[in-house]
């Protein structure tokens, strides 16, 4: 045991969420905890990390064990980015601040000198064994990892909330605690720093415990899958998907067991009232029948009821294209275009009927801009984008646009619809709003509420071209499967923004990835794009048409590989060792690059 919750109780407003609920987690485990939403996955994480107190029960950890979870975010008024970092290295920064006093001491020659000596040695000691020399560093490569490099001098209460979370995220990993307490890690990450992440968690010696909706992320870090359901744990070895395909397996084994109790106990039932009507009917009336009947009652009485399998309620989402477009549905012609700095340049490619197109890339590198261009919100500098015949646009935003967010859901969703109140509740119903959920206000709304309510929207449209922007954020992972079915199926053109990598691998096969200003074409899915992606060495001018390297393929590879170790190198988790077996490996291949050159 590392940490365990033992006969844990909680309840918040008189709702219970966990009843003598027990969760062990062994050392260096890597898990997740899932469930549907309102489950108490959360609440079991600031359980776990002493930020919430179990009504009954406790929470027992290994003496001398460490957490780092990101709950909330502090208030720093006066730190810049670097200095909240490096708040990580409070014990480290407190024996540097001595080592200098002592010093100032040496150079005055006040005191006792070889007292003074001998303090300075057993700091410096001290500071060497905690890796000191390596704060600067290990700051470095944690920032550039997840892309927060170019804040560090920048004042933190002016970032904006994922900038600020990505940065307690790397004060947490500098800490280098012994458990990791991770809720949503993935969110507010572009696809580099969520690959630099998960490269970080895979490696990390300790206990990790995540709660995410990023299904890849899961399938790539954990070994271990906790369900809570109805306040029960249930554990499935694996990752995300043996979870699911266990899960699968559960719940059809747990049907099978309760048609067959129901079989069963409908036999007894009808036995006993033949029984009774036997008894009825002989003459005189037969004690014995009774007595049998009586028996089988008790009988009945004494058998354990298998619980009926729980089916949570869907949404129910079904896109339909309406009249299909032309044949080229969006034409990029040479379209550049600059903010602040230069997104991309002399972009040209097309979309056409029934694609299913991705476009991604870092954070910044204009992806949300190229579809405003498409959508006509935002004019290239130079170039056009023409829309081809017969198009009708359905676009989901990241954020939900109303011109009055005090307006109540169900007058929101009837914003632009012909509809009565009683039919818009009927289809609000079909996305999880019940009752009187149709009369909050849109400013009270989840995230999640706000997409479920976007997409009910959205299938009232006369549409056959989707465009989505980040379409999975906020949405649990059942609301993601049932959009994902959907787009599917779909018989209209798809455009979409993401960095669901699971999302992104299931739905398209032509992704425009977005680098250095050049905006590459490949038809395949995620995965191989990818993979064609980092196979490309980049020349100084880059274009979107073909290009072809005068490089020898053999110096491109070694250049390749020079690359990978390079980055590698920057892991803040590399022992000594690894390090400088990857030193030796990098020498060599800076020698062979050389002779090819």
């Amino acid at each position: 045991m590392y940490i365990k919750a033992e006969n844990i109780t909680k309840s918040f407003g008189g709702h219970i969420i966990f009843e003598n609920l027990t969760v062990d987690i062994k050392a260096a485990e890597h898990l997740a905890i899932v469930g549907n939403n309102g489950c108490g996955k959360t609440t079991l994480l600031q359980l776990l990390a002493g930020v919430e107190a179990p009504d009954s029960g406790r929470i027992i950890k290994k003496k001398d064990s460490t957490i780092g979870y990101l709950h909330q975010i502090p208030f720093y008024p006066h730190h810049t980015v670097k200095d909240v970092l490096m708040e990580a290295f409070t014990t480290l920064l407190n024996i540097q601040r001595k080592m200098t006093e002592l010093e100032q001491q040496m150079v005055a020659t006040e005191g006792n000198l070889e007292k003074v000596l001998k303090d300075y040695g057993q700091l410096q000691e001290q500071f060497l064994q905690l890796d000191g020399y390596e704060m600067d560093s290990k700051m470095a490569s944690v920032a550039n990892g997840l892309g927060i490099d170019e804040l560090l001098g920048q004042s933190f209460i002016d970032l904006s909330g994922g900038e600020k979370t990505k940065v307690m995220l790397g004060q947490i990993l500098l800490k280098n605690p012994s458990i990791l307490l991770l809720d949503e890690p993935t969110n507010h990450l572009d696809l580099q720093a969520i690959e630099w992440f998960e490269e970080y968690v895979r490696a990390f010696t300790g206990t990790v415990i995540v709660v995410s909706h990023d299904r890849q992320f899961m399938n790539n870090v954990v070994t271990k899958v906790i369900e809570l359901e109805d306040g029960e744990a249930w554990t499935s070895h694996g990752n995300y998907d043996k979870y699911v395909k266990g899960k699968e397996e559960k719940v059809e084994q747990e049907f099978a067991q309760y048609e067959e109790q129901q079989k069963k106990i409908n036999k007894m039932k009808e036995a006993i009232k033949r029984l009774r009507q036997w008894a009825n009917e002989a003459s005189p009336p037969n004690p014995d029948l009774y007595r049998k009947a009586k028996s089988m009652e008790k009988a009945l009485q004494r058998i354990e009821l298998v619980k009926k399998p729980k089916v949570e309620k869907k949404m129910n989402l079904q896109l339909e294209a309406s009249d299909r477009s032309g044949k080229e549905v969006i034409s990029i012609e040479n379209v550049t275009k600059t903010f602040k700095s230069s997104l991309f340049e002399d972009v040209n490619f097309s979309v056409y009927w029934q694609d299913r197109l991705a476009i991604v890339g870092e954070n910044g590198t204009g992806k949300s801009t190229l579809l405003k261009i498409m959508l006509g919100e935002v004019k290239p500098d130079t170039g056009k984008c023409i829309i081809g015949s017969n198009v009708k646009i359905g676009y989901l935003a990241q954020q939900f646009e109303t011109l009055d967010d005090q307006i109540r859901l169900i007058d929101a969703f009837r914003e632009n619809i012909s509809m009565t109140e009683e039919e818009a509740r009927h289809v609000l119903a079909q996305f999880l709003f019940y009752g009187y959920d149709v009369y909050k206000k849109v400013h009270d709304l989840s995230g999640g509420e706000k997409m479920r309510l976007r997409l009910a929207q959205l299938m009232q449209q006369d549409i056959n071209l989707l465009i989505l922007d980040e379409p999975t954020n906020h949405l649990d992972i059942e609301s993601r499967e049932v959009l994902e079915d959907n787009l599917q199926n779909f018989a209209g053109t798809i455009i979409a923004v993401s960095h669901d990598r699971y999302f992104l691998q299931k739905i398209f096969t032509k992704i425009a990835w977005i680098e250095q200003q050049t905006v590459t074409i490949h038809h395949g899915d995620y995965l191989w794009a990818k993979e064609k992606q980092q196979a490309n060495v980049v020349p100084i001018q880059r274009t979107t048409k073909d290009t072809k390297s005068t490089k020898p393929a053999k110096q491109l590879t070694t250049e390749q590989q020079i690359e990978k170790i390079e980055k590698r190198m920057q892991q803040p988790y590399l022992s000594e060792q690894e390090y400088g077996k990857l030193k030796k490996q990098l020498d060599g291949l800076y020698e062979d690059w050389l002779a090819e050159s």
